[in-house]
This record gives C-alpha cells, sequence and structure tokens, in this order.
C-alpha cells in the first residue's frame, strides 16, 4: 500500500509534463499553421526608386587648427582650460599657464636693461665732457701756435737769438697742437668705441626683456577661428597612462595641446568596398545619417573618393578600404568629429519602378520569385526580374502596383507542416 501511495505523485506528475508538452506543440503547430495561411506581407509600391550604396564611417573635418605650445618657454604649468568639447569663438582663450616664471625672468631682465641703459648714459655723458676738454686743450693749443707764429715774425725787427728762439717756440707750439689733435682723435675714437660697447649690452638687455615679454603674451592661448576644443592627449606618463591634458599638467615646449575643428568644413567619411569603388562618383547625391541623431538625415553631396585603398587602424586586423567624402550641405549645430553613422550614396534613379522589401524576394530554381496574395487568399509563387537591389528594397518587373506580397518563404512553411 505504501509503493502505491509514492507512485500516486509521480504518475500525477508524468501526466502534467505529457499534457504540458502536447499543448505546447500544439500551440507551435498553430503558429505554423497560421504562419502559413496569415504571413507577413507588404505591398508593392510604385514610384522613383534610388539605387544606393551603403556605407560606415565618421564625421571628419577638411580643416582643422592644432594649439601647439610656445617654443623655447621653459616651466610650462597649465592653470586654466576652457570646457572641453564647448563651443568656443574666435579670440576667445582656451589654454592659461602659470605666468609667475615668465613675469619673475620679465622683472629681472627690465632690471638688467635699466642697469645696462645707465650705463650707456653715462658713457655718453663722459664722452660729451671728454670732447669738451678737447676741444678747450685744442683751442688752447691753436692759439698758442698763433701767438708762437706771431713773435716769430717779429724776427726782423728782434735780435738773432730772440728770432732763434721764436722760431723755436713755434716749432714746439706746432708739435703741441699735432699731439693735442691727436689725443683729441684718440679720445673720440675711445668714446665711440666704448658707446658701442655699451649699446649692443643695452640692445642685448632689450632683446632679452623683449623675449620675456613675449614669453609672457604666449601665456595665454587663443582660439584662431570658430568651433569646439578637442584636447590632446598628454603621453608624458608613458603610453598606457596618456589622458586629455587638463589643469596642472606640465606641458613641453612644442607639444599639440588642443584641436580646434572648422565645423564649418565637417564632412562624412565613409569606407567604400572595393565592389562597389566604381559605381560611386564625385557629385553623387548622399543622404547621411549619424548615430547620435537617428531621426535627422542630412543632405550632402561626394567630393571626393580616394584613388588607392587606404588603411583603418580601428579594428583588428586592420581594414583597407576606399574612403569617400562626403560635404554636409547645412550641417547641424550639434555635429562633432568622430561621430560614427553612415552614408546612402545615391548612384542612380530609375522613375516609375515597381519595389517591394528586400525579404519578398525567395529563390526557385536559381530563379527571383515572390507570393502574391490571390483574392482567395492563397498566395502563388510569381517569377520576377530584378531590376536594382538596395540593403533593404529591390525594384523588379512581373507583379502589379499594390500588389500584396508574402515576407515568409511560404514553401518552406509549407515543408515544415
Amino acid at each position: 500500500m505504501a509503493a502505491r501511495r509514492k507512485s500516486k505523485p509521480v504518475l500525477v506528475a508524468l501526466s502534467v509534463i505529457v499534457v504540458v508538452g502536447s499543448i505546447a506543440a500544439g500551440v507551435s503547430r498553430l503558429r505554423k499553421v497560421q504562419a502559413a495561411v496569415n504571413p507577413p506581407t507588404a505591398r508593392a509600391r510604385k514610384g522613383e526608386f534610388a539605387v544606393i550604396v551603403v556605407c560606415r564611417g565618421e564625421l571628419s573635418v577638411k580643416r582643422s587648427v592644432q594649439l601647439v605650445a610656445p617654443v623655447n618657454v621653459p616651466d610650462l604649468k597649465i592653470v586654466w582650460l576652457a570646457p572641453p568639447g564647448g563651443a568656443i569663438q574666435s579670440g576667445q582663450p582656451v589654454v592659461r599657464f602659470d605666468p609667475s616664471s615668465a613675469q619673475q625672468q620679465l622683472d629681472e631682465k627690465n632690471a638688467a636693461l635699466r642697469q645696462a641703459q645707465a650705463t650707456l648714459d653715462q658713457a655718453v655723458a663722459q664722452a660729451r665732457i671728454t670732447a669738451e676738454q678737447d676741444k678747450l686743450d685744442l683751442a688752447n693749443a691753436r692759439y698758442t701756435v698763433e701767438r708762437a707764429r706771431l713773435e716769430a715774425s717779429k724776427q726782423a725787427i728782434v735780435s738773432a737769438i730772440q728770432g732763434e728762439e721764436s722760431k723755436v717756440d713755434l716749432g714746439s707750439a706746432e708739435m703741441k697742437l699735432k699731439v693735442e689733435q691727436a689725443t683729441v682723435d684718440l679720445h673720440k675714437a675711445s668714446d665711440e668705441a666704448r658707446i658701442a660697447s655699451v649699446t649692443r649690452q643695452r640692445d642685448k638687455a632689450q632683446a632679452e626683456v623683449d623675449l620675456a615679454k613675449e614669453r609672457l603674451a604666449q601665456m595665454e592661448m587663443r582660439a584662431p577661428l570658430n568651433g569646439v576644443v578637442i584636447y590632446q592627449m598628454n603621453n608624458s606618463q608613458g603610453w598606457m597612462n596618456r589622458q586629455p591634458f587638463k589643469v596642472g599638467d606640465h606641458v613641453w615646449s612644442g607639444a599639440p595641446v588642443a584641436v580646434i575643428p572648422d565645423l564649418t568644413t565637417i564632412r562624412m567619411e565613409g569606407r567604400l568596398d572595393e565592389v562597389d569603388r566604381g559605381r560611386v562618383v564625385a557629385g553623387d547625391e548622399v543622404r547621411v545619417h549619424v548615430d547620435a541623431f537617428p531621426e535627422e538625415t542630412l543632405a550632402a553631396k561626394v567630393m571626393a573618393v580616394s584613388p588607392l585603398t587606404l588603411v583603418t587602424f580601428g579594428e583588428w586586423p586592420p581594414i583597407r578600404s576606399f574612403h569617400v567624402y562626403a560635404e554636409i550641405r547645412k550641417p547641424d549645430a550639434r555635429l562633432r568629429p568622430d561621430m560614427n553613422g553612415s552614408m546612402d550614396v545615391v548612384t542612380a534613379r530609375i522613375p516609375n519602378a515597381i519595389s517591394v522589401p528586400g525579404k519578398a524576394i525567395f529563390t526557385r530554381n536559381g530563379k527571383p520569385i515572390t507570393y502574391v496574395a490571390q483574392k482567395d487568399g492563397s498566395y502563388r509563387a510569381v517569377d520576377v526580374e530584378i531590376v536594382a537591389r538596395n540593403p533593404d528594397e529591390v525594384a523588379v518587373r512581373g507583379i502589379a502596383e499594390n500588389s500584396v506580397v508574402s515576407l515568409a518563404d511560404l514553401s518552406q512553411e509549407r515543408k515544415q507542416l
């Protein structure tokens, strides 16, 4: 009796499992029957059919300006940055460096310039004093010569001894005049050389002051055009620890700190398969779709196609493909470089074409067919001719406008039944 009581729950559980399995199988079979009888459908549309080539890519700009840290400016430390990714106007500050070191250098150079200027002024004043004294001494020497010449002219009315003395005095005076003239020339050349030397020192000090002022002016980097700020990577801590420049970072001379793209030159850069390269030419119409704004369709035009394949390192292994560039006619202010998206390049237009979804085309005996709904609710396989094919839509011949076509392969559904 105990064994029979224990076996009853087991039998009940097995019965429940069998019933549930039968119900599930019945539901699945019912769904297949319903799918075969009422498959998903779509209507054939008549109108212009745009033959497109679809390619993925990202937004880029044709023109951008790189902001580079000042050259030959030591101890550059960032103390302020404009918000990354934010819009900025031409002339607005982007990066500010710590100016304390440059200001200290400027003060030191200004002090050296003032000292050099004072030395120059002293040398010029001393040269003027020396020149005035030499002028006086030269005038006295000339006076002495003239006086001695006058005494020598009295030779006819004085004694011979006095006449000879007068000649000697005249010769001595003339000799002193020549010596004085040579002294004046020596003083003039010496003063000019000293003034030139001090002037060079002053000019050097002035050049160093100008350089210090220029360095101080470079402590602030301003935007050369309207756009957005994108900061470059700081690799000073190694490739693995690199990150965009931030406040507090030390910047080496000539380092690329930021890039400002010109958003008026934004474009879509797509990767084109080799089989589609010959179908796309410059001037083709393009419909751009940006992943960040799926509801927007931007009108564009193909500007150029790369003549050779280019390597894309964004994936591994690297991909070699042709690149196609499409200029967006009216760029949205929200667009930013490196946004992902796709582009539909319109390579041809077929007027009054009958088009159906790509899912409505099937193959039977190697030929394309579609299942067209009949008045009695059944479906008939109709041979069609493929005129053009897009990823999601196909232009065909062989069916009428507004025909209801099945999106499911009814031959497979019937086999399963």
